[in-house]
């Protein structure tokens, strides 16, 4: 009777590791730049509030602008912020391309353009 060679399992898990690990870290480094993508969002709309409240006091547009920038650390190169008034009524607009730059999935996906727009009543005075 001929026996059978013992045969060891300990490399099926390093190939099994190989073949899922790239998998995996795509996956994450995708979470990872929808997070910076929601987190610009939440900037984006937080700016423009703070935009508008100076705008509402009699701010500048010049203010204005320092105020989204300022107060959120949005870059100024992927930043527009436009202030209209309509009668006692001011509305301010911001407008921020998100760049799609995580290693590995960020030129896989295209950059995101967030809009922000808040209108608040003008403060007399």
């Amino acid at each position: 009777m001929r026996r059978r060679p013992h045969r060891s399992d300990g490399g099926q898990a390093t190939v099994e590791l190989a073949l899922v690990l790239p998998v995996v870290v795509v996956l994450a480094l995708g979470l990872i730049q929808v997070g910076l993508v929601v987190r610009s969002a939440v900037l984006v709309q937080h700016s423009a509030r703070e935009g508008v409240r100076v705008a509402a006091t009699g701010g500048s547009t010049r203010e204005v602008e320092d105020a989204v920038i300022g107060s959120s650390g949005l870059s100024p190169r992927d930043s527009q912020v436009t202030r209209s008034i309509d009668g006692d009524r001011v509305t301010v607009q911001v407008v921020h391309v998100a760049r799609t730059e995580v290693p590995l999935v960020g030129p896989l996906l295209p950059e995101v353009t967030l809009t922000a727009t808040v209108t608040m009543r003008r403060e007399a005075g």
